[in-house]
């Protein structure tokens, strides 16, 4: 089976030193794949070289069957990536209607688009807070508003960068609860995880990474 997501020879730098050897993963449509691993392993910059974050190279880096390995960051969003970030890039001044508001974009094709009722129903908590300010709100009601408005624009891929990091054990499980109804829709997801118990139950496979390598693959987990 094809991967929508298919790496080989990935390398990737801060200014001049490699953080990346040589990664190689796959994602097929429909999976939900973790990336495992203690902090500093790689598992957030190699997010960041598929999105075009960082300085990358690779011998093979393709969406969808198409090469994206020189494109830049607006330009993978536009194939159909959407990329979560640890530190909940909200729109602090802006309001919950008026942050998924800047994000919306229609979705390519017969693809069913995302509704605010849906968002909604995914993340019931946000509702209430449609008019509130997004700097306003919990660490936990930022990062369900990041991952909403990521998906006012309709990804294929969804990256997800520690989805759990520095939650409230309430939250943590909310996530998990809304990351399985996005598998359960047949949305792909790619995330980074230190905690495999978070992990646990909910991904297809996983990869192990350390120092910037894969050191195994596994299902469900490593």
């Amino acid at each position: 089976m094809t991967g929508l997501l298919e790496i080989q020879g990935l390398k990737a730098w801060y200014g001049r030193a490699q953080v990346l050897f040589d990664v190689a993963l796959e994602v097929r449509e429909g999976e939900v794949v973790a990336l495992l691993g203690p902090n500093g392993s790689g598992k957030s910059t190699t997010l960041k070289s598929v999105m075009g974050l960082v300085t990358r190279t690779a011998e093979r880096l393709h969406f969808e069957g198409r090469d994206i390995s020189g494109l830049a960051e607006y330009e993978v969003a536009r194939q159909g990536i959407g990329y979560v970030p640890e530190d909940r890039r909200v729109f602090q001044g802006l309001t919950v209607r008026e942050n998924l508001s800047v994000a919306q974009r229609a979705a390519p094709g017969d693809r069913k688009a995302w509704t605010l009722d849906g968002l909604f129903e995914l993340f019931p908590k946000l509702e209430p807070l449609y008019e509130r300010r997004a700097g306003e709100m919990s660490g936990g009601e930022q990062q369900m508003l990041t991952i909403a408005r990521t998906l006012m624009g309709n990804p294929r891929l969804l990256l997800l960068d520690e989805p759990s990091e520095g939650l409230a054990p309430v939250v943590v499980q909310q996530m998990r609860q809304a990351i399985l109804s996005l598998k359960q829709d047949g949305l792909t997801v790619l995330l980074s995880e230190q905690n495999p118990a978070f992990a646990e139950g909910l991904i297809d496979r996983s990869y192990r990474m350390d120092r910037g390598q894969v050191l195994a693959a596994g299902k469900p987990a490593v």
